[in-house]
């Protein structure tokens, strides 16, 4: 039996000058000026952190069944490609508009969204129909976020049924959001339509995980409710016992509710609901700046940064006090809040703040960190609306690709905060036991050198370094990205590009270029940590 508490807080091929290689050693024919010369010290003796294995999760936005037919998307092969390239993950679906979706069955008037997954049934013209009035209904969604004015969603089985194909025949786990606002007259959650959608998942066999209301602390401004957190706990009870139930659901995941950012009432909103309901895991929301107002100098400060260690810590402790042995996840996060910041949270110079995030995230002991969002309103998505992949999901893909769950101690004699530095053992689908992989970002306009230690000085290293594909600040808002100096697109719809890194002989340092960032896997460092 899961039980888990969501936290919401508001965040490529080497080259350097022209289109030279860059070769983590350094521009051939280049005198390149030194911004940084750091020194790196780590340990490979022992794991601080573990994390699980979905630590990078996805969601997608409840927005997109605010009309039914979006929900067709989700048989598209290209979006089915991209999101199993990121297996293993959750699949968080909910948000704002969880709290106003109605479950309203009509199952004669529902086409089969089954069958096998090596079928697409999404015809090119209707994909290219659903992706332009996709775009045209945003500007809706987008009005009614700036007015808080919400309406009643109603969806029928074809949601679920596209949800659950979707997930399954791309290997990621479900979690759906209830809504949490049909109340009773004595403020007690109304859980008869809920009841009704678990009885039609169940009658099809759905194997899911649920989670109850996304951020209570909103609820008054955005429907005229207020629900402390001791009712919540006491919401959370009533579901489980729902769940238990069911000889499908009984030792099914319950997450939630995602709860804002760390400050007054909603700290006492916390503290209420663990009181009330210590089994669930904790999710909260995180987000770093106002998508309104953020500039790029926000992105790429060390500062901002920074405020996702102070957040998460007052949450860690707030949550060891209450309920010891709790796991804390990131249920929503992205870079700004307000559906993101356009021409800055799709774009390359995204990319610092969310490895930041998964680097840092995971070092303080996030057990699972999910984005928002994979597909949905907003721009702080992972695909576009075209269903391209932007930087993030490159980055998001090498991260699934070479980044254990075993975090290690790593730190540098640098005082200068643009170089960004987190260690893990590999992943050992990718590599053998022993190899461990630093993650790393420069901040900066200027090359950075980095001396390493004897422990990890004579191993070959496998080099993947992400730039935007222009030079200079220029290229910071492209939502185009370079791999080693080759630029990442999918080959066809159901082919990524390879993702090779560039393999180095063993030598005393690395470098890395300037507004840059990647990973760097140290194949022999023979790491007891990792073995």
């Amino acid at each position: 039996m899961y039980s888990t508490l969501f936290f919401l807080l508001t965040f490529f091929s080497y080259r350097t000058g022209g289109n030279r290689p860059f070769n983590g050693r350094g521009p051939v024919g280049l005198d390149l000026d030194l911004d940084l010369d750091l020194d790196l010290d780590l340990d490979l003796s022992t794991v601080v952190r573990r994390v699980d294995p979905r630590f990078l999760s996805v969601t997608i936005d409840a927005s997109l069944a605010s009309q039914e037919r979006f929900m067709l998307l989700l048989r598209s092969q290209r979006i089915r490609t991209l999101t199993k390239a990121l297996s293993p993950a959750f699949l968080r679906f909910g948000g704002t508009r969880q709290d106003f979706m109605v479950f309203s069955p009509q199952s004669s008037q529902q086409p089969d969204a089954d069958g096998s997954c090596s079928r697409v049934e999404l015809s090119w013209w209707l994909e290219q129909k659903l992706k332009e009035d996709w775009i045209q209904h945003q500007l809706i969604l987008l009005k009614e976020d700036q007015q808080k004015q919400y309406h009643r969603i109603q969806f029928t089985e074809l949601t679920v049924d596209e949800l659950n194909s979707f997930s399954s025949c791309s290997g990621l786990d479900l979690i759906f959001g209830l809504n949490a606002l049909l109340r009773n007259t004595d403020n007690s959650w109304n859980s008869s339509n809920a009841r009704s959608l678990l009885q039609y998942c169940e009658s099809k066999q759905y194997k899911m995980s649920w989670e109850l209301g996304n951020e209570p602390n909103s609820y008054e401004k955005k429907a005229g409710i207020r629900v402390d957190g001791y009712q919540l706990g006491l919401d959370f009870s009533h579901l489980r016992k729902i769940l238990s139930e069911s000889k499908l659901y009984r030792d099914a995941g319950l997450y939630g509710p995602d709860v804002g950012q760390p400050h007054s009432h909603r700290v006492d909103l916390l503290k209420s609901l663990l009181h009330a309901w210590t089994h669930s895991i904790s999710m909260s929301v995180s987000y770093y700046v106002n998508g309104r107002d953020t500039s790029l100098d926000d992105f790429l400060d060390p500062e901002v940064l920074d405020t996702l260690a102070v957040k998460t810590n007052e949450v860690l402790e707030k949550v060891e006090q209450e309920s010891p042995g709790k796991a804390v996840w990131l249920g929503e996060t992205s870079s700004a809040y307000g559906g993101g910041a356009l021409g800055l949270s799709d774009t390359f110079v995204s990319g610092f703040m969310w490895l930041d995030k998964l680097g840092l995230g995971a070092r303080l002991g996030l057990e699972v960190v999910m984005r928002q969002v994979l597909l949905g309103s907003g721009s702080y998505h992972l695909i576009d609306d075209n269903l391209d992949p932007l930087p993030d999901y490159w980055l998001s893909l090498l991260y699934k690709k070479l980044v254990g769950p075993e975090v290690l101690n790593v730190s540098d004699s640098g005082r200068n905060k643009r170089v960004r530095l987190y260690l893990h053992c590999a992943n050992r689908k990718s590599y053998a036991r022993g190899a461990v992989v630093l993650l790393w970002m420069n901040l900066g306009r200027k090359l950075a050198r980095i001396s390493l230690p004897d422990l990890i000085a004579n191993s070959t290293v496998d080099t993947f370094v992400l730039q935007s594909d222009q030079l200079g600040e220029e290229g910071l808002e492209s939502r185009s990205v370079q791999l080693n100096g080759v630029l990442l697109k999918m080959v066809d719809d159901k082919t990524l590009p390879d993702l090779s890194g560039a393999r180095l002989p063993a030598a005393g340092h690395v470098k890395l270029p300037a507004y840059s960032l990647g990973f760097f896997v140290f194949l022999e460092a023979r790491a007891s940590a990792c073995s």
